[in-house]
């Protein structure tokens, strides 16, 4: 790992200036199933799964997992967390990065780490679990302290505004009276907190979502439930606070593309160290894919466009990455002079393909 970090540092180097503003590091652990009967390290996950616990620590900027850490199915999510966050905020230190954010949720708090963190400068936003001291603090605020949570729309219509079709499963369970809970709104407040192993008071968020339980025509009012962020940013808006706190659930997708994609968590070898360095050697895949949306050049005149597709590239998944890019038909001619590699077919990111290769011809890693 260190030594693919090191190749990392020299891409992260051909990137503009504003790339280095702030690094998201956020922390994942995920359960990778094995049915061997035979393989060491193998144990009884929290939720009944035989198999391993890997802990994934990951830059949320490009989707790039950092550090890979494979664990014992019985171990919690936050085991080792502190110590790989250290070594990726090193990292991306190093890389000249301005703000450095780590990012996780309820079993990463890591309150004997907080202090350190912020006596280092760095930013930390992570999820707490809604304890009754959290509940009474949030619920003896008073109703001005909270402000109305508007969530950006998930996207915008460019054309005409199609008319809605008939919700036929909502009809239906309105006329059953069948029971589901309906979200009214959400509100957000702060106040200051001092966790037991801490010797500072921080920032602490309040997420209060107004629910109520539908039958039929009646409405059962439910008690409000809340949910909790500490940081030491005392800046931000609440309300931007909640939505980066949000943003790390879009490790989730970087966890299933190593499962399900580059095969990275598949656990084929007999012992936990041969199946982490099976881990850290398939993803070396999903790496390569990330620094090829890096590396690819931005000409002035197409900018815009040009962005748009290392974006678009960044998001994309492996299967698509590799029918787009890789497995690209091709016929080899070899004369005296020259070799000619002529496509056999055309696909929407050919120009993006040809741009990679002249990129990667002029430049010496």
């Amino acid at each position: 790992m260190g030594i693919v970090n090191e190749a990392r540092l020299r891409v992260w180097r051909q990137q503009p200036d504003a790339f280095f503003d702030d690094a998201f590091l956020d922390a994942d652990g995920t359960i990778a199933p094995s049915d061997g009967w035979c393989k060491q390290g193998v144990d009884l996950s929290y939720n009944g799964i035989w198999g391993y616990h890997p802990l994934v620590v990951s830059l949320a900027n490009t989707g790039e997992p950092l550090f890979l850490v494979n664990r014992s199915g019985n171990r919690p999510s936050h085991e080792h967390a502190a110590e790989y966050l250290d070594r990726a905020a090193a990292l991306c230190r190093r890389a000249g990065f301005r703000r450095i954010t780590f990012r996780g949720d309820t079993k990463f708090t890591q309150t004997k780490a907080l202090d350190r963190w912020d006596g280092d400068g760095i930013r930390f936003i992570f999820g707490m679990d809604a304890r009754e001291n959290l509940k009474h603090l949030a619920g003896h605020l008073d109703d001005l302290r909270y402000s109305e949570l508007e969530r950006p729309a998930r996207y915008t219509i460019t054309t005409v505004p199609r008319q809605r079709r008939e919700r036929h499963k909502e009809r239906i369970v309105a006329e059953r009276q069948y029971e589901t809970l309906k979200l009214l709104g959400e509100e957000v407040a702060e106040f200051e907190y001092r966790p037991v192993a801490c010797t500072k008071a921080y920032r602490v968020v309040v997420l209060r979502k107004k629910l109520v339980v539908e039958k039929g025509q009646l409405w059962l009012f439910e008690p409000d439930r809340y949910f909790f962020y500490i940081t030491n940013d005392r800046t931000t808006p609440a309300s931007e606070v909640v939505f980066l706190a949000n943003d790390r659930c879009d490790q989730e997708n970087l966890i299933a593309q190593l499962k399900s994609g580059v095969k990275a968590l598949a656990m084929p070898v007999d012992d936990l160290v041969s199946n982490w360095a099976y881990m850290v050697m398939a993803s070396l895949a999903w790496t390569l894919k990330a620094w090829s949306a890096l590396l690819v050049p931005e000409h002035p005149r197409w900018a815009e466009r040009h962005r748009a597709e290392k974006r678009s590239l960044l998001r994309m998944e492996f299967t698509t990455f590799c029918v787009a890019l890789i497995q690209v038909p091709c016929q080899v001619v070899r004369t005296s002079r020259r070799i000619v590699y002529r496509l056999l077919s055309w696909n929407p990111w050919q120009g993006m393909f040809l741009r990679l290769v002249e990129r990667l011809q002029s430049l010496r890693l």
